[in-house]
């Protein structure tokens, strides 16, 4: 792997305000990274973590966007201007998927910048290969699981030999193993090219090994701590806790749940084969058995690429079954018929509430309000209820501050609240939720969970989809774990 040099990072009093939101993502910002640092920048869901990264690959956009203040400079040049020094991964790997097969979408970023197309190639199966995606150049990306678009975003970074490279939660949709495996690509790399690392991760511990500073954001703005990582999560400990960040050996409290008698089935799986096309493509999973119970809470864990997105989708009448049967009983379907993928919308949205995995799929309207109100007024609620309801739920999962906010201009964790928010508003009586803490600070990931088990407490029922250990044993009243298939390449 060819030798580069690690970028230099300056930010002085550099500060950047969304278009359409009252509070500054970040302001003031004052902080030097030098070559070959390898920084974990932590901070509070919304303190401007991503935004900062966004900057520093310049890739924020034009006035029309927002409003920057102060100067943020890349090797002492504007961020747009270093462009092919620079390697950034999204915290949505969907938005980076360009091109329809593996291979061309890693080389996508060297042919950018340049890079002769025998080095391109080469430098394709070393990174396919550094990622752990076991798949060949050809492989459609249509047909990844989204914690294999994480690696291949990660893999098309890491291609490019960037002086500086940005990783926004790049472990947050990968089972334990791969975690794992993405972290030490990750640590290879950059000891190998000698470049700059600046990674977003709410759990703190999974990349101590690899870093050597941390630096916490402030929510109001500027850093709250800075330094080694030993000194800032001993040091700072307590002010760290209370800012919502992950401090390592702090369990999350779990809250006290009421679990009350089932009063029945709500679904029932018997050989249950689904597929990401529903009954017109391949099957990712199959012989699925399974029963979603009244005000019970059903995990669905494995590894990335088992088909657990896809049989969430299948058990909300997303998707048709691909094969096996799917049965909704009477306490769900209340006359609409056994099928949930043959119920119209609106007989859906009473009845199933689904968060996807990206969840910007869901958003509709140009303001954080609004959005909270499309399910509601669809089902007739009359204003004041609807108004009621909204302010209920901005104000419980702290959104109250960005209700006229554009949904897409909030950062990852606040998409994740909008969207478990919005299922909420129309009282369904199953939640489905694919990786609901997503992106949440401890203190959110506390609030989100609390509010969850409330739900099923109440008689709610709720399938999530999950890697997170400790939303398993927070709210799981059954799990089931699905396995990859032998043989051949899970797709979902």
């Amino acid at each position: 792997m060819t030798t580069a040099s690690g970028a230099r990072v300056d930010a002085r009093g550099w500060g950047w305000r969304h278009a359409g939101r009252l509070r500054p993502a970040v302001s003031g910002l004052d902080l030097v990274v030098e070559p070959g640092e390898r920084v974990l920048l932590l901070g509070a869901s919304g303190a401007g973590k991503s935004t900062l990264l966004a900057g520093l690959a310049g890739v924020l956009g034009g006035d029309e966007e927002g409003d920057a203040t102060g100067e943020l400079l890349v090797d002492g040049r504007p961020p747009a201007e270093q462009r092919g020094r620079v390697g950034l991964v999204l915290q949505d790997p969907d938005s980076q998927v360009v091109l329809a097969r593996v291979g061309d979408d890693v080389a996508f970023g060297c042919e950018n910048v340049g890079v002769p197309r025998d080095e391109t190639w080469r430098r394709v199966d070393e990174a396919l290969d550094a990622v752990g995606l076991d798949l060949p150049r050809s492989w459609p990306t249509a047909q990844l699981s989204g914690g294999q678009k994480q690696r291949l975003a990660l893999a098309g970074a890491l291609a490019m030999r960037p002086g500086l490279v940005l990783l926004d939660e790049p472990t947050a949709n990968l089972d334990p193993e791969g975690v794992v495996e993405v972290r030490d690509a990750v640590a290879r790399v950059v000891e190998a090219t000698g470049a700059t690392l600046v990674v977003v991760e709410h759990r703190v511990s999974v990349w101590l090994p690899v870093v050597d500073r941390v630096v916490v954001l402030a929510a109001g703005g500027g850093v709250l701590a800075d330094g080694r990582p030993d000194d800032v999560l001993g040091h700072e400990r307590v002010r760290l806790t209370e800012a919502g960040v992950w401090v390592p050996g702090a369990a999350p409290a779990l809250p006290h749940r009421h679990r009350a008698s089932s009063s029945g089935p709500l679904l029932e799986a018997s050989g249950l084969a689904v597929g990401r096309r529903g009954a017109r493509g391949p099957a990712v999973a199959t012989g699925v058995d399974l029963v979603v119970d009244d005000g019970r809470a059903l995990v669905l864990t494995g590894p990335n690429g088992a088909g657990k997105s896809t049989l969430a989708l299948t058990l909300a009448g997303l998707l048709p079954p691909a094969g096996g049967a799917l049965r909704a009983t009477d306490l769900l379907a209340a006359g609409a018929g056994p099928s949930p993928a043959r119920w119209r919308s609106r007989q859906l949205l009473s009845r199933v509430g689904t968060v996807f995995q990206d969840p910007e799929h869901q958003f509709l309207t140009a303001t954080v309000r609004r959005e909270l109100a499309v399910g509601p007024e669809a089902l007739g609620e009359s204003p004041a209820e609807v108004a009621s309801r909204v302010d209920e739920l901005l104000a419980r999962l702290r959104l109250d501050h960005l209700a006229g906010a554009n949904p897409f201009t909030l950062s990852g964790g606040e998409k994740r609240r909008l969207s478990v928010a919005t299922v909420l508003a129309s009282r369904p009586r199953l939640l489905v939720l694919d990786e609901p803490t997503f992106g949440q600070d401890a203190r959110t990931w506390r609030e989100l969970v609390a509010l969850l088990a409330e739900l099923v407490d109440e008689g709610r029922s709720v399938v999530a989809v999950t890697h997170d250990a400790e939303f398993v044993a927070a709210l799981a009243d059954d799990v089931v774990a699905l396995e990859r298939p032998v043989g051949r390449e899970a797709v979902a």
